[in-house]
């Protein structure tokens, strides 16, 4: 059991450090928004083309001046923010003496050298790609990387996740809610590599102002709770300060977006939760906590699906986010109820990951 004193240290560390970085975030957004608009940093053509060559007139009524007046990049906050902080308080804690330094320190190599340095790879790449669609560049039509060559990069970044867990860290095992640990050995692997692309194909999410934030606002808090309660306090840390900066990019992100979170975001997100979500052995409930970016990829694969066999689409434009669109729904009262539903369903699966714990 831990001591009134030690519980009061870990309740100032995970909620301390994400009001900072709320704080920072918000007071720095600003000059972001001002180079982001000085520069034009947003995509110069609206996107013509799903990812398998269908046109998308229903999608450009929709969004008809969005994609080419709002700047990306807005998803810089999430893991430069972080990190900084991060860097900030083990500097403290290795050049001074003071006690409680050490304790905000939350950089550890046992628990978030790994998302860290994870998220940092898959921000890179969205940045990279970002910049391609800004500046026309890249293999897809309008600028970017293709879909295919993403998903390779992902791989990348899963495939070295997995080795590590598996080689490194020797995790051979998944917990699963009252039942207990259940021995999968070498299926640790493509496990780890499927749920990394799985959760990597749920930014499509990010389609309509505050929606994706929002969304990962609730998945972020809901395994902080998990870390917190299994006493991992520094992974408790790392996702509550992700989350102080979410919600100062939520902040400005609500209808009329100031800008959006672009792929340097959304990458850094679906792969930082990942590796969070298999460091705190939860993975079972992560498709419930992480409900509609199950429910935003299916619609995609169903309609690609329909489309291809049937001849015909089930939905009126995929993702599904947009199909309530199309249906007459205004922007906001789609992320309004989206916001809703993922809060209970993270929830959800925080009290279920913590059954039998």
């Amino acid at each position: 059991m831990l001591s009134n004193t030690e519980l009061t240290l870990n309740v100032l560390k995970v909620f301390g450090l994400s009001t900072l970085s709320f704080a920072v975030a918000i007071l720095l957004t600003p000059l972001l928004t001002y180079f982001l608009y000085k520069y034009k940093m947003w995509r110069k053509t609206v996107r013509e083309e799903t990812a398998d060559g269908s046109k998308t007139p229903i999608y450009q009524s929709l969004h008809k001046e969005g994609e080419t007046s709002v700047p990306r990049l807005g998803g810089l906050l999430f893991w430069v923010i972080p990190s900084l902080i991060a860097l900030f308080f083990y500097w403290l804690s290795k050049t001074t003496d003071i006690p409680l330094f050490d304790k905000l320190n939350f950089l550890s190599r046992n628990q978030t050298w790994l998302p860290f340095l994870t998220m940092i790879a898959g921000s890179i790449l969205g940045l990279l790609d970002d910049l391609f669609q800004i500046y026309g560049k890249g293999s897809y039509r309008g600028g970017g990387m293709g879909l295919s060559r993403r998903i390779f990069f992902v791989l990348l970044i899963a495939s070295a996740g997995a080795y590590w867990f598996y080689f490194k860290l020797g995790w051979q095992t998944i917990y699963i809610p009252g039942f207990g640990d259940f021995y999968i050995n070498g299926l640790y692997i493509p496990l780890f590599i499927i749920t990394m692309l799985g959760v990597f194909s749920g930014g499509v999410i990010d389609g309509i102002d505050g929606l994706a934030g929002g969304v990962f606002v609730s998945i972020f808090a809901s395994y902080a709770g998990i870390a917190f309660f299994r006493n991992q306090i520094d992974i408790a840390t790392f996702a509550a300060v992700v989350l102080g900066a979410l919600l100062a990019f939520l902040w400005f992100n609500i209808p009329p977006a100031r800008f959006y979170m672009g792929e340097t975001g959304m990458l850094g997100l679906t792969t930082a939760i990942t590796v969070i979500a298999f460091l705190t052995d939860s993975i079972i409930v992560l498709p419930i906590i992480a409900f509609l970016l199950v429910a935003e990829t299916a619609s995609v694969i169903i309609q690609f699906s329909s489309k291809k066999w049937l001849g015909r689409k089930i939905f009126l434009v995929a993702p599904i986010h947009h199909h309530f669109e199309a249906l007459g729904w205004p922007p906001y009262k789609v992320t309004m109820r989206f916001w809703v539903i993922s809060v209970v369903t993270a929830i959800i699966g925080m009290v279920i990951a913590l059954i039998g714990r």
